[in-house]
């Protein structure tokens, strides 16, 4: 990643809690939500239809029901490739 981290231009939810994010730099990169999922706010991503809601907005993702990701921690804990860059 670039020192600056990048916007989110796009979001597509996939199996087992990871989703691929494209970034305003071109970097497509894989983040891993199931750490998360037992934290605040973020357990409801459990529910299948709030999963699959997400969407880039403002260079962030969104969910339905106000739970966002800034794209400082899309860009901090996304892997290249489904791997560490």
């Amino acid at each position: 990643m670039t020192p600056m981290n990048p916007y989110v231009t796009a979001v597509a939810p996939l199996s087992d809690y990871i989703f691929e994010v494209a970034f305003e730099n071109g970097e497509v990169r894989f983040f891993d939500l199931k750490p998360f999922l037992d934290r605040g706010v973020f357990t409801r991503l459990r529910e299948n239809e709030t999963w699959c809601s997400a969407r880039g907005v403002a260079g962030s993702i969104e969910w339905d029901g106000g739970l966002d990701l800034s794209y400082f921690s899309c860009a901090k804990f996304s892997l290249k490739n489904g791997r560490e860059a």
